[in-house]
């Protein structure tokens, strides 16, 4: 990977390239600090100082880079483009328009993708008026905190600067994001994902050596580097159906006869999974919020006891189980066999020793379902290991390996070495004759 870093930076049009995308990357950084008006920098620090508790909201923060509870002008981070996406991918499968744009091809893509951005600044004023909310209320963001994070003399007319404010934020990481895809190298949205969550990973490491020493700092650090080759092994296996094209006579030219395969990834529904799970368990614990404190009714206990801490049995299984149901759900689909079946046979493909039609689709649905299973259990697993370091360390706020940031920072930066590499071949490409 560093060879191909090494001879990327020596080839003048792809150093441009990476320089450019780590330029947005560091403008982007910038952002992440930068307040929004109204907001008390000096009180947001003294909140995050005092270590107070953000459980509730670090799944968001995470993917923000920390600029969430900081209220900053990228407050909001990149979560309501993913949400977006998300919601338009699923409609593709229930709203017939929709999946009559997909298959459009380059048009009906482009149409989706401003559909996307639409629905992207919606959220984006509605989890902005909510984020306000929550902060004019001290303890809501940062359970424990007293201080109004928020000018208490603030009037309506600064609100609403706030969420405009937030909401521009929201559209220009979109559009660092597509600057990007169009003129650096990888996909622009994974990439900032990519930076903010790596951003956190020096401070989470240095922070469990302030408090723990050297010993166990060594220890993190050592089975990181051995959990993220088992994440790197796992993102690279795949099952490769072999595919055979029949030979055809197109005038006087013969076409076909060659041999490819289908690559079923084993993680075959990538962080999607992980994601759904974790806002689905958000829930309770934000019913518990709402409910009163005071007097809290018999439910709100319960879900207090069982589903709101991390390191119960009872939340890791839930967790676990929610991992793996959802892995099976976007799987079926993302993934049609009977739609890969029919393109196979439309242009003469087919599996040796399987029948065209109906029972290739039933043998790719039997062989994607037997590879799911331990797709879902990885993720469930690399899922838990947060909240195991929670039970055993105490550890969670600070552990930086495993979850949802590890398997993001591993398939962005695979994805991202491939595309300098397919970039490099282009460019020195050594063919028999030299």
């Amino acid at each position: 990977m560093l060879t191909a870093f090494v001879r990327a930076f020596r080839t003048p049009d792809l150093r441009k390239k990476i320089l450019f995308a780590m330029g947005i990357m560091a403008l982007f950084r910038l952002g992440s600090v930068i307040p929004t008006p109204g907001v008390s920098y000096k009180a947001v620090q003294d909140c995050i100082s005092n270590n107070s508790d953000t459980g509730l909201y670090s799944l968001i923060n995470l993917f923000s880079g920390g600029a969430l509870l900081k209220l900053s002008v990228f407050a909001l981070g990149i979560m309501p483009y993913i949400t977006a996406s998300i919601i338009v991918q699923l409609l593709t499968v229930v709203i017939p328009r929709f999946e009559a744009l997909k298959k459009e091809g380059q048009s009906g893509t482009a149409r989706l993708t401003q559909y996307t951005r639409y629905l992207t600044i919606g959220l984006a004023i509605l989890q902005s008026t909510g984020l306000i909310a929550l902060a004019r209320q001290p303890g809501q963001l940062f359970t424990g905190c007293t201080n109004d994070i928020i000018y208490p003399n603030i009037g309506i007319f600064g609100i609403i600067v706030m969420v405009l404010t937030m909401t521009a934020g929201t559209s220009v990481i979109m559009w660092l994001g597509e600057l990007i895809t169009d003129r650096g190298v990888g996909n622009g949205m994974s990439l900032l994902i990519f930076t903010s969550i790596a951003a956190g990973f020096p401070t989470s490491l240095w922070a469990i050596k302030i408090e723990r020493g050297w010993g166990l700092f060594l220890v993190i650090v050592a089975a990181g580097l051995v959990i993220v080759a088992l994440v790197v092994f796992v993102e690279q296996a795949q099952r490769r159906i072999p595919v055979q094209y029949a030979k055809r006579m197109i005038g006087r030219r013969q076409y076909g006869g060659s041999s490819t395969y289908i690559p079923l990834k084993v993680n075959q529904a990538g962080v999607i999974p992980v994601i759904f799970a974790s806002s689905l368990l958000y829930l309770p614990a934000l019913a518990v919020n709402l409910a009163s404190r005071t007097n809290p009714p018999g439910w709100a206990t319960w879900i207090q006891r069982y589903l709101v801490r991390g390191d119960h049995p009872i939340y890791m299984a839930t967790y676990f189980g929610l991992i793996v149901f959802f892995t099976y759900f976007y799987v079926a689909i993302t993934f049609n066999p009977t739609e890969v079946s029919d393109n196979m046979k439309k242009y003469g493909g087919f599996i040796p020793g399987i029948r065209a039609g109906r029972p290739t689709a039933e043998y790719l649905d039997y062989v994607l379902s037997r590879i799911t299973l331990p797709g879902a259990l990885y993720l469930g697993a690399i899922s838990l290991i947060p909240l195991i370091a929670l039970g055993l360390f105490h550890a969670n706020q600070n552990f930086p390996f495993g979850g949802t940031a590890i398997l993001i920072i591993v398939g962005v930066g695979l994805e991202t070495v491939k595309q300098i590499e397919s970039q490099l071949q282009q460019r020195n490409y050594e063919g028999f004759l030299r």
